[in-house]
């Protein structure tokens, strides 16, 4: 991708943060620590090195952000003045520091590393999208696509409109062995030949030698990670691809095979890398077969084996009959809705109908971005809730944007996705903190925040857009999930309220981290993932700090409401929302679904009850059976990994600021 124009700042300025910490959130030290903080190494094994300071990866950040700049600009033969450069950056590093603003996790992670400079931008987005539409001329190419995407840490969303394009044949073998490389391209190389093989191009091997590929255990020195051997890929083409494709020969494939396949491939990658990602697949309402693949009473295998991977969603109108969906969602939260006509001709939905996204054709596993087929996006954080005047939230956007539109000058490397990203720049400033900002400031001034928040951010898009000799970004304001990364200063994450007071937060997290023996020495309760198998389930007891209501306490009618404020006044893509529901309420989901209908984009619901997932990421529990997790619990020991704890950023209670080892962002 080229070398870019290294930015530094002044030494000066850094003195000052030296040795210093932020204003940490309860656990926003250790989930720094074990997410985003990086070795200041090069080493490919386990090693006693140390990790960064918050103040060397706002640095990193923060250089790697001008330095993509300057590049530009020199590439271009465009203005660059030094002075006033080092002394944006400044401030971008200072409102960073303050937690009024911060990169998307994959941002803290991977801006200003040589693995951008070598592999592009995906690396630094959320969120990507491929469409199944064209498999007749290239089968293979969404399901590699989704396979690259997801190693590098990007959410990939498609959909099912290829089922009934392409008949499955019976491969042919050939008579040789496939060495696979121990790269990333290695492993969805063979993947591809392996589809490939049963549409009739190609063939399969008469064997394959995985002894090229890194073993269980060791680090991955790029990305990061830790690698799993070669088992998930064995299991994904010798076993699943076979198993899926096979007693399908001679028939056309369908939207069943389409999901299956994407689900073992998201499997193998989960099992692959410990920064995970996340599907979403779309399917027409009239699909009966795509309505019944997570329903646990029809495919109760298929749903704990691979299908629990991915987020299935429906594409509907305004005036689709919504009698049948809401009652399979009152039922098990699934399907959930994506209006696609909404999306492609609105932006925020209190304005007029510009369609200026009328090619869009999908969007991401979390419901916040509305994509184009081969289209990624990068999401950035905005905690309003932090921000102490209307300046001083305006001023934080400033940065905010300045670093996704940065990304946004970065190409990928995948063609198609260029020609989509680079005329597009599609980028998305998020909130986070949304529901204590409303208890603060009041609805009214709320509104008149995120109004002119918006209105500033477009009008910096012209600016910045004309300087850097780019198109304006073609959508600008996002609401995404969080993530953890709205843990590091403690504010809620996007538009939701708290599960409960008290609960478990139950984290998937290798098998082989060095956290594993440390966790169990300190005493949380652990078992085997019931869906990876080279992960352990950890169960962190959690209290909510200043609880106020939790999602019991607040109606389907109420959420809706809020998403719908926030599409209207703030967000030109989408937002992000999981509506928790009662039992009783499950009634009022058809109503809820058709009076919503023209006001927004997506929606998801979620029971709250026992809703049949095993292992399920949060789970409620009594004041009571808190106080018996924590009673035994022992002080986390992390120094001879590289995450030094002092007693500084360590509060009495033990379990409020350990309780959550963040393994990666869900967006």
């Amino acid at each position: 991708m080229g070398r870019f124009d290294g930015f530094k700042l002044s030494s000066n300025f850094l003195a000052k943060y030296e040795g210093q910490q932020p204003e940490w959130g309860p656990l926003g030290f250790v989930t720094f620590k074990r997410t985003y903080a990086r070795r200041t190494c090069d080493c490919e094994e386990q090693c006693d090195h140390p990790t960064e300071e918050f103040w060397e990866t706002c640095r990193r950040v923060v250089e790697g952000t001008y330095s993509v700049q300057r590049s530009h600009c020199k590439n271009l033969g465009l203005p660059w003045n030094g002075h006033k450069a080092q002394k944006s950056a400044q401030r971008m590093f200072d409102l960073m520091w303050q937690f009024k603003w911060l990169p998307p996790g994959r941002g803290l992670w991977m801006m200003g590393t040589k693995f951008v400079e070598k592999h592009g931008s995906a690396a630094l987005n959320n969120c990507g999208f491929i469409s199944t539409r064209n498999i007749k001329d290239d089968f293979a190419r969404p399901f590699i696509w989704l396979m690259d995407m997801s190693m590098l840490g990007v959410g990939v969303g498609s959909d099912t409109m290829g089922a009934g394009m392409v008949t499955i044949r019976e491969p042919k073998i050939a008579d040789e062995v496939h060495v696979v490389p121990d790269t990333r391209e290695g492993w969805y190389e063979a993947t591809r030949r392996v589809l490939n093989a049963y549409v009739g191009k190609g063939t399969i091997p008469a064997a394959w030698d995985y002894s090229q590929i890194r073993p269980e255990g060791a680090l991955i020195k790029g990305f990061g990670g830790i690698a799993a051997g070669p088992e998930p890929l064995r299991l994904l083409i010798e076993d699943n691809i076979p198993g899926v494709m096979g007693p399908m020969a001679e028939k056309l494939i369908d939207s069943t095979t389409i999901v299956d396949l994407f689900n073992f491939i998201g499997k193998c990658v989960v099992s692959g890398n410990v920064r995970r990602s996340a599907e979403i697949m779309l399917g027409e309402p009239s699909d009966t077969d795509f309505l019944d693949l997570k329903n646990a009473e029809v495919n109760p295998f298929e749903l704990g084996d691979r299908r629990w991977v991915s987020n299935n969603t429906v594409k509907v109108t305004p005036h689709t009959d919504f009698t049948e969906l809401a009652k399979r969602t009152a039922g098990n939260g699934e399907p959930g809705y994506f209006w696609l006509v909404n999306a492609r001709a609105y932006g925020r939905m209190i304005d007029v109908p510009d369609w200026k996204d009328h090619r869009v054709i999908g969007c991401n596993p979390c419901g916040e971005q509305p994509l184009e087929d081969g289209e990624l996006c990068n999401v950035v954080e905005n905690f309003i809730s932090r921000c102490t005047s209307l300046d001083e939230f305006l001023e934080a956007l400033k940065y905010s944007y300045l670093y996704a539109k940065t990304v946004a000058l970065i190409p990928s490397h995948w063609e198609i996705t260029n020609a989509v990203m680079l005329r597009n720049r599609r980028i998305g400033s998020s909130l986070s903190g949304v529901t204590r900002a409303l208890t603060n400031l009041g609805t009214t001034k709320f509104i008149e925040w995120i109004d002119k928040g918006y209105q500033h951010i477009r009008q910096l898009d012209k600016i910045y857009s004309e300087w850097l000799c780019v198109p304006e970004s073609i959508k600008v304001t996002t609401v995404k999930p969080g993530g953890t990364t709205p843990l590091l200063p403690g504010e809620p994450s996007g538009v939701h309220y708290p599960i409960s007071e008290y609960y478990y937060k139950v984290m998937r997290i290798n098998k082989n981290s060095v956290l594993i023996p440390l966790l169990e020495k300190a005493g949380y309760y652990m078992e085997p993932a019931v869906a990876e198998p080279n992960a352990f389930c950890v169960y962190f007891p959690v209290k909510e700090k200043d609880f106020d209501r939790g999602r019991a306490q607040v109606s389907i009618w109420e959420q809706m409401e809020l998403v719908a404020m926030i599409q209207a006044y703030w967000s030109d893509n989408m937002v992000s929302a999981t509506v928790t529901f009662k039992p009783e309420e499950g009634r009022d989901i058809q109503r809820a679904l058709e009076i919503f209908s023209h006001r927004l984009k997506s929606i998801s619901f979620l029971p709250l009850r026992d809703h049949g997932y095993v292992q399920a990421p949060l789970q409620p529990i009594t004041a009571e059976k808190y106080a018996e997790a924590i009673k035994d619990l022992k002080a986390l020991d992390l120094s001879h990994t590289g995450h030094e704890v002092t007693e500084q950023y360590c509060t009495t209670d033990f379990c409020e600021i350990k309780t959550f080892i963040a393994e990666n962002e869900i967006e």
